[in-house]
């Protein structure tokens, strides 16, 4: 890690090399009040003398005390350091975050949307939105994403399922989304924000997966994203795809639509009150790196990617999502599919198309060839780039994925047909289907293309918010009886954290056939992982 971070500072930048504070001034700051030889009678214990764990940066892990700023209410190197973040991504305001996008999503939700009012809000969003609505005791209107049929992943959501639903529901107060999504696909955002704000209805993205979207990055062919948009709060993980440090987040504010005061009103519920120095200067350094050496770092990612693609399109059989070929078909949802905007930078292959489940290829990957993929679920397998890459990393995936390719041939792999492409999940499904309570003839298939896809065939039900029905007494039941119960906890799979089952949603005989596919597919459901289910006590 060490060695990676040389390399980018060490990186030259158009004009001239780089001053080193320029690049990480408040690190330098904090250094600079180290250096100052006061003694420290106060927090963090260690005293800046005793080293936790080799090669941690305790030396400037510091606390609240005079020229050091407090987050809470910062007026000195703080409020500089996010004024200096801000201006990078083009906000009007920007707030740094130590509890990781969780906190922004839950501060931000909650300035936007008073207790008991209505919201919309994307089905496929992250568990942490769903605690930010029950937190708030909110009527939640359900928007469904397209599914795309052929990977079983959801798509963007398009302006006209917006106004529809701003139609349907005249007394919403915020509309909440997700882009781009965990495996990279992006809404409208541009034409959701012009429906929402004609009605002054502001509208928060979670975008944190698309820290790196600012406008260097559209010149290298990025989409564009949520801030460039038009969205009123925009939160962020700049850890996923920048350098910056895990658990390091932003919340972006623009326009006029919320007041800035409840934002820091809401921090101050949701964030710590002792935020780690380390952390926020990670983010202060992220943002100098890209102010001083972003236009080289996107060139170089953009490249590494435009060889990336022109490799894996010499593969025969393996389909990699919108790098190999875009989704196609004639139905209208494929139609809306094949013109979805992806983020090149993620990395999907489908393993079935090469006879593999995406635990088996991930494994290939891991153990033949040193790679260690993101996520590997069903028949999918996603692996995450960013500008930080070695230059021939993905030079080396590309090799990787061809030489496995030529080993399934070689094996003669080759009995899939295309209205079975992953018969061994799907046997898995029929005898799981087949023990539930009743059996689907589509719904046992559904599994080896991944929970979003049952999340479009599964419409959600509401018998009660999320607040009353976490507030209700509750009993845990086998999930062989749990049909016709109403779920009491969020149900979900990780990555990427979206509630299969929300409190006060009706749990049915299919819900029931999925899960029990997903168990005979070695997943894991979290909250039923001994069978059983908690459901509202009847």
């Amino acid at each position: 890690m060490q060695e990676k971070q040389d390399t980018i500072r060490e990186l030259p930048t158009p004009g001239g090399s780089p001053d080193p504070d320029d690049r990480h001034i408040l690190q330098s700051q904090l250094e600079e009040y180290a250096a100052k030889g006061l003694y420290p009678f106060h927090m963090p214990g260690h005293k800046r003398r005793c080293e936790p764990a080799p090669g941690l940066p305790f030396g400037w892990d510091v606390t609240e005390v005079p020229g050091t700023d407090d987050l809470h209410d910062a007026s000195g190197i703080l409020r500089e350091a996010m004024e200096r973040t801000a201006a990078q991504w083009g906000a009007d305001r920007t707030w740094y975050l130590v509890n990781g996008s969780t906190c922004g999503l839950l501060a931000g939700i909650r300035a936007l949307a008073r207790r008991g009012s209505e919201v919309l809000c994307a089905r496929n969003c992250h568990k942490a939105v769903y605690h930010a609505l029950e937190l708030a005791g909110c009527r939640v209107h359900w928007i469904m994403p397209p599914i795309d049929p052929g990977w079983g992943i959801c798509g963007g959501i398009s302006a006209r399922q917006i106004k529809d639903a701003v139609r349907r529901h005249p007394s919403v107060s915020a509309l909440i989304l997700t882009s781009p999504t965990y495996e990279g696909v992006f809404s409208d955002i541009r034409g959701i924000c012009g429906i929402c704000h004609t009605r002054h209805i502001p509208v928060l993205v979670d975008e944190a997966h698309g820290a790196h979207l600012m406008p260097m990055s559209e010149k290298e062919g990025f989409p564009e994203g949520a801030l460039a948009c038009g969205a009123d709060i925009v939160v962020q993980s700049p850890h996923k795809t920048l350098p910056s440090l895990t658990q390091t987040a932003l919340l972006h504010l623009q326009g006029d639509l919320v007041d800035p005061e409840l934002i820091e009103d809401e921090l101050d519920i949701f964030e710590t009150s002792s935020p780690s120095y380390p952390l926020m200067a990670s983010l202060d350094g992220c943002t100098g790196i890209l102010r001083t050496q972003g236009e080289e770092l996107f060139a170089g990612w953009a490249a590494r990617i435009g060889r990336f693609d022109a490799a894996v399109r010499l593969l025969r059989r393996m389909r990699i999502l919108h790098h190999t070929q875009p989704p196609a078909g004639d139905s209208p949802v494929q139609q809306d599919m094949s013109s979805a905007v992806y983020d090149p930078g993620k990395i999907l292959m489908d393993a079935s198309s090469i006879g593999m489940t995406g635990p088996e290829l991930a494994e290939v990957l891991r153990n033949d060839w040193k790679m260690e993929t993101e996520m590997a679920r069903g028949k999918l397998v996603l692996a995450m780039t960013s500008l930080c890459d070695d230059e021939d990393s993905l030079d080396r995936l590309a090799l990787a994925l061809a030489g496995i390719e030529k080993a399934a041939e070689d094996r003669q792999i080759r009995g899939l047909s295309d209205s079975d492409p992953f018969p061994e999940s799907s046997k898995a499904a029929d005898s799981a289907a087949s023990e539930a309570p009743s059996h689907s003839p589509d719904s046992s298939r559904v599994w080896p293309s991944g929970v979003s896809r049952a999340l479009a065939q599964l419409k959600p039900v509401t018998v009660c918010t999320l607040a009353q029905a976490r507030e209700q007494d509750t009993m845990r039941i086998p999930l062989s009886d749990a049909a016709g119960k109403i779920c009491a906890r969020y149900l979900y799979f990780y990555p990427p954290g979206i509630p299969f089952l929300a409190p006060g949603e009706l749990i049915t005989r299919e819900h029931l056939q999925l899960l029990a596919a997903a168990q005979q597919s070695g997943e894991t459901a979290f909250r039923s992982t001994d069978g059983t289910i908690l459901c509202l006590r009847e």
